[in-house]
Formats: C-alpha cells, sequence, structure tokens
C-alpha cells in the first residue's frame, strides 16, 4: 500500500464517528457514586463494569434483585429496579470503553 493510501485511511478512520452510546438510563445515578457514569469503579473493591458483556451484567444485576446474589448496597438498589431498567442500564455500561488503567478517577 502506497504512503498516500495509508494517509487516507488513516484520516477516514480518525474521521469515522464514535459508536452512539445507548440512551442515557433513567436510574443510571443509582450506579454512579460507585461505578461512575463510565464503569470505573471509584472505590477500592468496586468492580469495574464499563465493557462488561450486556448479558452478563442484565444476569448479575437480576441476580441481585432476586437475591442469588448477596452483597447489601447492589442488592437494595436492585430491588428498585425493574427489569426495563436492568436492561437500560446493562446496555449503557456494556457501550461503555471500559477501564483503561487510570489510577484515579
Amino acid at each position: 500500500m502506497t504512503p498516500t493510501a495509508l494517509l487516507l485511511l488513516a484520516n477516514l478512520a480518525a474521521a469515522a464517528p464514535a459508536p452512539d452510546l445507548p440512551a442515557r438510563p433513567a436510574k443510571l445515578g443509582l450506579c454512579v457514586a460507585c461505578h461512575g457514569e463510565d464503569g470505573t469503579g471509584r472505590a477500592p473493591g468496586t468492580p469495574h463494569i464499563g465493557g462488561q458483556d450486556r448479558l452478563y451484567l442484565e444476569r448479575s444485576l437480576a441476580d441481585y434483585r432476586s437475591g442469588k446474589r448477596q452483597q447489601v448496597p447492589m442488592t437494595s438498589l436492585a430491588n428498585a429496579l425493574q427489569p426495563r431498567d436492568i436492561e437500560a442500564l446493562a446496555a449503557w455500561y456494556a457501550a461503555q470503553p471500559g477501564f483503561k488503567g487510570r489510577t484515579s478517577p
């Protein structure tokens, strides 16, 4: 490939729009204090959930809601969610870029 062709491809890639995020979930505020808007855990021991598999996130929230998984803050918050909220939150966090090794938010 010629240098001109490589430069053209690089410019096209840079100009490509970022993938669209799903609509901001109505209940995102329940998650932000610990997981942030981008899914990066804010405190030691809080998992990074940005970029996780959507089905895994849905199942995890459903398991907290049913009591199959136990962790007091998560169980309490998950009980405030309806199935459509769980789907929206899972889609939001799955669409995030994921943890990039930042040491602080």
